[in-house]
């Protein structure tokens, strides 16, 4: 089953995803793939309020994007606001963000370490222990638990008894611009999802904004079999639960 998570800009859906990522890992199910918590800070009391959309609204303005990478919980700086890339000198006019105007400065070589992530999930070896330790497998059962505010993600693993494990899950925050309109991006997690399920991972969770959701079902929906459109909300909940063999 294809999960397409989709809404517009901040509605919370990688926060809700987390959750459910951590609540599934708490009963088995094995998720792995990547997750894309905000980087945030917290506006001074003389500050203005921001308004909905890139910054983000109210008390906490969004600085940049983090790549959680699951199930080993490596945390990757993935993507900084494209003014304040600018503004810091670190803006790279040469990068795949930069082409397709992107509003977000998202780093070459942040995208080339999920990208091998992704390929590592697709030999099946991705839950080794750290990429300094590439040769050092981690324990199967080793999972992650996944705890979400505005301003931070922290990741930290815990371990469940052999034997029950469910259907795994593999998630995808985000599939954007890069990937739906410009074949780049997060491929190696565009070209898992074009193969449809897989023994490990029969079920596939991507997020995408509403405007691209037509485009991701027209590439990857044949392959599944079809999708199944989400709103972060308590109904994908149960459909999500319900796949990987949970009640609601």
């Amino acid at each position: 089953m294809l999960f397409l998570l989709t809404g517009d800009v901040q509605i919370g859906k990688t926060r809700w995803l987390g959750a459910l990522a951590d609540e599934l890992a708490g009963e088995g199910v094995a998720v792995a793939g990547v997750l894309a918590p905000g980087v945030w800070r917290e506006r001074a009391p003389h500050e203005a309020s921001g308004e909905r959309g890139l910054a983000g609204e109210g008390r906490f303005e969004k600085l940049g994007i983090d790549n959680v990478l699951l199930p080993a919980g490596e945390r990757v700086a993935f993507a900084r606001r494209r003014d304040l890339a600018l503004a810091e000198g670190s803006f790279d006019p040469t990068s795949q963000s930069a082409a397709a105007q992107l509003a977000w400065e998202i780093s070459d070589d942040a995208i080339a370490r999920v990208n091998a992530h992704f390929d590592a999930l697709a030999r099946g070896d991705a839950r080794r222990t750290h990429p300094e330790n590439p040769e050092s497998p981690a324990d199967p059962a080793r999972m992650f638990h996944v705890k979400h505010s505005f301003a931070q993600t922290d990741v930290s693993r815990e371990t469940f008894r052999a034997g029950e494990t469910r259907p795994g899950l593999l998630v995808v925050d985000e599939l954007g611009r890069l990937e739906l309109m410009r074949d780049g991006g997060l491929t190696a997690a565009t070209a898992l999802l074009e193969r449809g399920p897989a023994s490990g991972f029969p079920h596939a969770l991507a997020v995408v904004r509403d405007w691209l959701c037509p485009c991701a079902e027209e590439r990857f929906a044949a392959a599944w079999g079809g999708a199944e459109v989400l709103a972060p909300d308590e109904r994908a909940r149960a459909l999500v639960r319900a796949a990987c063999g949970l009640s609601a």
